[in-house]
């Protein structure tokens, strides 16, 4: 759970970890040299000079700090009080969980004028009687005190051997990994020196060692990433805001009690536009990478694209025709650095690959877009100049896209199935735009209406289907294109069916089936997926094909706080149970008799798009083959003409069915 697997990917990770800890001390200002040693027997020893592990008793458990830091869960330095405004580690168990992944682990501490070692065997504090993981182990808790030191040294040195019997026999650390790391992370703290030193046999070159210290920060990484020529210098772009978080503390009594706590989020961001195409983002958090962005990316383009938007239309370059130019225009050439530091960060798990804190959006895109708005506006005649040539060259890929999509749709009109007239009940959108576009197929003309009036005709069309269609994976291709829903279906995606299809011709970004919260909803889904993966599977490959998630029932507030919605929508009967005891126990009462939809038709058209339509409130769930062959054999069992193995099947499922579960 916490280091991802037991590979490669998962044995770096507990590396980075305790490596994370001594950068946590450069951040603070205490470290200046970090030194890490892949050994010849396969350990692995990071080394620091910052300020020591604790090495007191701490009250709450009469253990030493040391022993405390890699037993005890939620025990970083980042916890109580804080050591660390800013970290890299999360959760405070980064050392307890490489501990106990361990089958050896040594940890000495230079401070207070002496040396204090520990060690332990998966988590268990004991003493060895030789080296390596192999020695004799006796468990037994307690520091034990070397010689002495002067005072002023100060540093901690972890060597761990990772627990063969938990990781594969494959995984190895990887020095090439480790050396873009380090460059990374010197580039993200300047003035750190990171040593790197492989020792391993076997290994052409070793023993091979690499040192890494820059001074220019952000900015030379920036340029160092770059892979083109620049046509404006790096921009610097930096603030910091506060914003208010909600987090479950402790109260006096014991108890978990919500809170607002005021964070400050540091924002530095470096960019800069060359002459090439390519786009290259590099986001961090306390200079941990995040490779698959958060909150930070999303508020960086938000402010960036929104800021470049005015400032075309401000200085003229848009002419009044033209449309606003789109995230890629603006992306396209740029070399970036986001980085934000922040205490406590939220992220979508232990690896920390994406940030979650919601309101780091709203703070860096402000500050983004302030920054940004004082280089393009400067009246200093290079900062005019550069600007200038910023705003040319976006406008010119955005007419670039513009162009190509107009040749891509003229190629589009002389297919066969686009060149006929598309069904009249087709209700299409003006948008000629694909990626942006959405197809929905709605169940039933009373659903079509409502949707009429709910959806965004400028990039939503629906397609009417009456109930359900031919079930396709019995019917020949030629029955299937005979059959009026599903001809009208291949006919408006446009770009043919089965052998014949060109995914370049679809007309629409999305195809999405709206159909009722019921049984016979999902049925109709299930014939519609069937119909996809059966004749328009690139389609479900490139996860362009999804399903509505409409709600089942609808609780109405009685009397709804101020900035509180008025209406509750939830998605099945347990979830209804739930949220209805979640009212009562904060006694919000609720008017009876609470709504349950029957199908699309009984909302009116600001809940379907509030709860169905609306990409800025709806649930849409993808469909995916991940393994084509294993879906299409499950497609072919529950869809095809065999009834034998789909009865088998059936039998089986009612015999592991949790009666209790049935509605009754």
């Amino acid at each position: 759970m916490y280091i991802g697997s037991t590979d490669t990917r998962g044995l770096m990770h507990c590396l980075w970890e305790i490596i994370d800890n001594s950068v946590d001390e450069a951040l603070a200002g205490v470290c200046t040299r970090i030194e890490v040693i892949l050994h010849a027997d396969g350990s692995a020893e990071v080394r620091d000079d910052g300020r020591g592990i604790p090495v007191d008793t701490e009250p709450k458990t009469g253990l030493s700090g040391v022993e405390v830091v890699f037993t005890k869960l939620h025990a970083g330095g980042k916890f109580g009080g804080g050591s660390y405004v800013a970290t890299g580690g999360l959760h405070g168990v980064g050392a307890s969980v490489v501990n106990a992944l361990s089958s050896r682990l040594d940890v000495e501490v230079d401070k207070g004028g002496a040396t204090w070692a520990m060690s332990f065997r998966r988590g268990t504090p004991g003493r060895f009687d030789g080296e390596g993981a192999r020695a004799t182990f006796t468990p037994g808790s307690g520091l034990s005190k070397g010689g002495r030191l002067k005072r002023t040294r100060t540093g901690s040195r972890v060597r761990f051997w990772a627990d063969r019997q938990v990781f594969i026999k494959e995984a190895a650390y990887s020095y090439d990994e480790l050396v873009s790391r380090a460059r990374q992370t010197t580039f993200l703290v300047p003035g750190l020196e990171i040593v790197i030193r492989d020792e391993r046999p076997g290994v052409e070159g070793t023993p091979r060692e690499e040192k890494f210290k820059h001074e220019g920060g952000i900015t030379e990484f920036c340029e160092f990433l770059a892979s083109d020529e620049p046509v404006v210098p790096v921009l610097r772009l930096t603030g910091s805001q506060h914003f208010t978080e909600t987090v479950p503390l402790l109260d006096d009594a014991g108890h978990m009690t919500p809170q607002d706590v005021d964070r400050e989020v540091v924002v530095d961001v470096a960019l800069r536009w060359g002459n090439g195409y390519d786009t290259q983002v590099r986001s961090f958090v306390n200079i941990i990478a995040t490779p698959k962005g958060g909150t930070h990316v999303n508020g960086f383009e938000r402010a960036l694209t929104r800021t470049l938007n005015e400032a075309l239309r401000s200085a003229r370059v848009l002419k009044s025709g033209e449309p606003d130019v789109s995230k890629d225009d603006v992306l396209e050439g740029l070399t970036a650095v986001v980085t934000v530091r922040l205490a406590e960060p939220q992220f979508e798990g232990q690896t920390k690959e994406v940030l979650g804190t919601p309101g780091v959006t709203r703070i860096v895109a402000s500050v983004v877009g302030r920054e940004l708005k004082a280089h393009l506006t400067s009246t200093r005649r290079a900062d005019k100049q550069a600007a200038r040539t910023v705003l040319d060259k976006v406008a010119a890929a955005a007419r670039t896209r513009l162009l190509a999509r107009q040749q891509r749709d003229n190629q589009r009109r002389k297919n066969a199935l686009e060149s006929s007239a598309l069904p009249a009940k087709l209700a299409d959108c003006r948008s000629g735009d694909t990626d942006r576009s959405e197809l929905f197929i709605v169940e039933g003309d009373s659903a079509l209406g409502t949707a009429k009036v709910a959806r965004d005709a400028a990039y939503q069309a629906l397609l009417p289907i009456r109930g359900k269609i031919l079930n396709v994976q019995r019917a020949s291709a030629g029955d299937v294109l005979k059959n009026t829903e599903c001809a009208s279906i291949i006919q408006v995606v446009g770009a043919g069916s089965g052998r014949t299809f060109d995914i370049e011709q679809v007309r629409y970004g999305r195809v999405i089936f709206m159909a009722d919260a019921d049984a016979d909803g999902a049925h109709i889904r299930c014939l519609l997926t069937t119909l996809f993966f059966g004749h328009m599977k690139p389609l479900v490959e490139q996860g362009r094909v999804f399903s509505a998630v409409p709600p089942l029932h609808r609780i109405e507030l009685a009397r709804p706080k101020k900035g509180q919605a008025r209406y509750v929508y939830t998605y099945s009967d347990a979830e209804l149970q739930r949220r209805l005891a979640e009212l009562s126990k904060k006694n919000i009462g609720w008017k009876d008799p609470i709504q349950r939809y029957k199908g699309l038709g009984e909302m009116d058209a600001q809940q379907l798009a509030e709860t169905t339509m609306d990409p800025r409130h709806r649930t849409l769930r993808r469909i995916t083959a991940g393994n084509a062959a294993e879906s299409a054999t499950v497609i072919e069992l529950l869809m095809g003409n065999d009834v034998a193995p789909r009865k088998d099947f059936l039998v089986q499922g009612a015999y592991e069915l949790d009666a209790d579960r049935i509605d009754a």
